[in-house]
């Protein structure tokens, strides 16, 4: 018995050893640990009720609340069915080639919305999709304008506009909308090239991407405020290679942090965070960063909702290791959810996670924190 007690410690040692990316971890894990879930005041009943049943879940379905993927085409795949069914997804991310109609989007949707999953697990998936309007929309129909366009309209305008967009997705069984862009498009950045901000100034994009974002929620669709702490400097697209934001912490906090500031108060659902390395903070990308995930939008500002990683298998994030890697250090830095736009390096990366839950080399409350802020959304969403 005790030899076989050995063995099985040796087994476990070995194991955490092979997970050499917990290093990577660590270098990542700056700052305080983000605030539990359980602190918050006046929680909702949705957020009782995730707590509950997340302290009840495996440690493979606790991962699995911390993962999104994409898939192509109009149809199910059978490995994405069965990855649904066993729990393994919090949700997915669709674009416009899985629309090749409104009538084929909406059935998809329904497919993977009826895959039977696991007791407590039984809430909607997430279900997101890029509606920013102007050059960035996946569907037909609002919003009509770009955010540049909305934000010389106004608030009421923005916030209109928001209703509709909310009301259109939620037709096809969309429950969000993976905007709006608060970056503060400066003049020459990639973000006001496209017209995708609502302003060249914190004021604009404050009054007027929250009101977007407010109008979305009240139709019922989770708004997801991004790219935090904001991409509004950046020249190139950072999904194609790596961007460096070098703007100092003082200029960050009081201009381009401003706009979440507001979301935060909002009360926004989700906000994602960008993969641009913002040298002010730290080395590395935004989403790997305990001081500015944990630290900046969770302690100083506040924010309460979902946090998501940016997609996390584009280049600039490939100059940081490979999907488990990417995964692991996003959710050391107090990263709820991670976007891949494929299965494969997202099952992967879930696995690594569960490992390393199971063999204590990453905290089981912060996990379980995460796992009742999605499943808070989950449970608040539309049927």
């Amino acid at each position: 018995m005790q030899r076989a007690a050995k063995r099985r410690r040796r087994a476990a040692a070995g194991t955490l050893s092979c997970l050499a990316i917990l290093a990577f971890v660590i270098g990542m894990a700056l700052g305080k640990p983000a605030a539990q879930s359980d602190d918050r005041a006046g929680e909702s009943d949705a957020g009782a009720r995730a707590g509950e049943r997340a302290s009840d879940l495996t440690p493979g379905q606790l991962a699995g609340e911390r993962i999104i993927v994409g898939l192509s085409g109009p149809v199910v795949p059978p490995d994405l069915k069965r990855a649904i069914h066993r729990g393994d997804l919090a949700g997915v991310v669709l674009y416009a080639g899985n629309f090749p109609s409104r009538a084929a989007g909406r059935r998809l949707i329904a497919q993977l919305q009826a895959v039977p999953r696991p007791p407590g697990l039984r809430d909607p998936l997430l279900v997101l999709l890029d509606q920013e309007g102007g050059l960035v929309k996946r569907v037909g129909g609002p919003p009509s304008v770009s955010a540049q366009a909305m934000g010389e309209r106004g608030p009421a305008f923005s916030r209109r506009e928001g209703r509709r967009t909310g009301a259109n997705l939620r037709s096809l069984g969309v429950n969000v909308d993976i905007a709006p862009v608060l970056d503060v498009a400066r003049p020459g950045s990639s973000t006001a090239h496209y017209h995708r901000g609502f302003g060249s100034t914190a004021a604009p994009v404050t009054a007027d991407g929250v009101a977007f974002a407010a109008g979305l929620q009240q139709a019922g669709v989770a708004a997801t405020a991004k790219h935090f702490p904001g991409l509004g400097a950046a020249r190139e697209d950072t999904d194609l290679e790596v961007g460096r934001i070098d703007l100092s912490k003082a200029q960050l906090r009081r201009v381009d942090e401003a706009p979440y500031a507001a979301y935060a108060r909002l009360g926004g659902d989700m906000a994602m965070v960008s993969t641009a390395i913002y040298p002010a903070f730290h080395d590395a990308p935004a989403a790997f960063s305990r001081a500015l995930v944990s630290g900046e939008l969770r302690e100083r500002l506040g924010y309460r909702g979902v946090v998501m990683t940016d997609a996390l298998n584009t280049v600039a994030v490939g100059a940081f290791g490979g999907p488990v890697k990417s995964g692991m250090a996003a959710a050391g830095a107090g990263c709820d959810l991670l976007l891949y736009t494929d299965l494969a390096p997202a099952e992967r990366a879930r696995g690594a996670l569960a490992r390393a839950l199971r063999l204590g080399a990453l905290d089981r409350g912060e996990f379980e924190a995460a796992a009742e802020r999605v499943l808070a959304l989950r449970a608040q969403l539309p049927r």
